[in-house]
């Protein structure tokens, strides 16, 4: 891969589409699934896996934690081998997980069940900063000892492993759904029979993913009654070859930048909603909606259960025929970074109305400000959706007006992205 400039301006398209797009495999899934892999006792292999720095950090975690992962980016592969040697040093483990949100919880959790040893987690600045309290406090209800080094409830965390006893928990995941995922995935393993009562709201598709894909591992958890999970200790079975589906929420940025400059692309193996385990395919109803949106009638979505697609609307929402008002988002200002002010303050540097409530944006269309540059904040998601903003052709000559700040965060999750669109443009462009 290339070397981003820290400035990159946008080069717009001046032609429809006419391609083909490979998406990476899916962040979610793939670290689901490394930690998965990691409670069988033969090796797994991960087809069409993500290779991004979250994926690359979960990865060196587990070798980190006595098994062995072997990559092989050229066939997009995981083999997890060697769990056996899993929890086996005399001394403390340290273990670096960045800003990987899932590397964090996940990590946390499977530490924390291990049968001995003290592991030591911490990440970036920004990672002290996002909700882990839920996480920790439910893990030492389970008989957990893990300790805050730092302030209470947040990273960095020492972990002296011992296994977890089971018992039954109250857990408001409301902050984050990876915190219920997280103790999903290890409850099995507990001496005892976990249960897990859910207070407040959660996010249930990606509680949902995580479910399916245990039964997928050889972990078959009933879904939650009234908004318990029961969960009986069980050893898992996972299967020797695992598919990742290619990332539903990566797909987002393609499905708009159609929307933008026409065409026809193919995003080959992609599952339609609801045939897939990932809720952000749900994208591709809302771009259905926007098409048929009365001409300047105001466009309401709640992206409470698909929220790492908002932002992909929110940047296209300048050019579209009408006001658009985005809901369910309030979660979000505890993620890479707080990405509801993060979105308002880039639209309003284009000269959009903006009105930011704590759960919400409504954007108005204005006319657009020319040669600006976008912050990114850190995070993947601001880089990729004004990216393709900045494809609309909005001065008519093919020139860019639009520039994104460390376009290099897309690393995070899909390191080829402006590269690739790129590509794609040149080829609009000699069609």
């Amino acid at each position: 891969m290339n070397t981003l400039p820290e400035i990159l301006p946008i080069q717009p398209f001046t032609g429809p589409i006419e391609d083909v797009v490979t998406l990476p495999g899916s962040k979610s899934l793939t670290n689901r699934a490394l930690i998965l892999a990691s409670f069988g006792q033969q090796p797994v292999k991960l087809t069409g896996a993500l290779f991004s720095d979250d994926t690359r950090l979960m990865a060196e975690a587990l070798r980190q934690l006595g098994c062995r992962v072997e990559s092989d980016e050229t066939a997009l592969t995981l083999q997890v081998s060697d769990q056996d040697k899993l929890f086996r040093s005399d001394q403390p483990v340290e273990l670096f997980v960045g800003l990987a949100g899932t590397a964090a919880r996940f990590l946390t959790a499977r530490c924390a069940s291990a049968p001995r040893g003290v592991y030591r987690l911490d990440g970036v600045e920004q990672m002290r900063h996002r909700p882990m309290a839920g996480l920790i406090n439910a893990l030492r209800e389970l008989g957990a000892d893990v300790r805050c080094t730092g302030q209470e409830g947040f990273f960095p965390l020492e972990i002296h492993a011992r296994g977890l006893r089971g018992g039954s928990i109250d857990l408001d995941a409301s902050a984050s759904s990876q915190l219920l995922s997280a103790l999903l995935m290890v409850a099995p393993v507990a001496a005892g029979p976990t249960s897990i009562q859910i207070v407040g709201s959660v996010r249930w598709t990606f509680v949902e993913m995580t479910r399916r894909l245990m039964a997928e591992f050889g972990s078959d958890v009933a879904p939650a009654i009234d908004g318990r999970f029961a969960i009986e200790p069980h050893v898992y079975t996972p299967p020797s070859e695992h598919p990742i589906e290619p990332d539903a929420t990566a797909a987002s940025y393609w499905q708009a930048l159609m929307l933008l400059v026409g065409g026809s692309l193919r995003l080959p193996h992609l599952r339609p909603p609801g045939q897939g385990l990932q809720g952000d395919a749900a994208f591709a109803e809302v771009v259905q909606r926007v098409w048929t949106r009365p001409s300047g009638q105001l466009l309401e979505e709640n992206f409470k259960e698909i929220s790492d697609t908002f932002l992909t609307l929110a940047a296209i929402a300048p050019l579209l025929d009408g006001p658009t008002k985005i809901t369910g988002i309030a979660h979000t200002r505890h993620q890479e970074t707080d990405r509801v002010a993060g979105m308002a303050t880039e639209l309003r540097r284009l000269g959009q109305e903006v009105v930011e409530e704590e759960d919400s944006l409504t954007i108005t269309p204005q006319p657009l400000k020319v040669d600006q540059t976008i912050e990114t904040y850190g995070d993947h998601r601001f880089a990729m959706s004004f990216g393709i903003l900045g494809c609309h052709n909005l001065r008519g000559d093919g020139t860019p007006w639009l520039s994104i700040h460390h376009p290099d965060v897309c690393a995070k999750t899909f390191p080829h992205f402006f590269e690739l669109l790129e590509s794609v443009r040149t080829k609009s462009s000699a069609a």
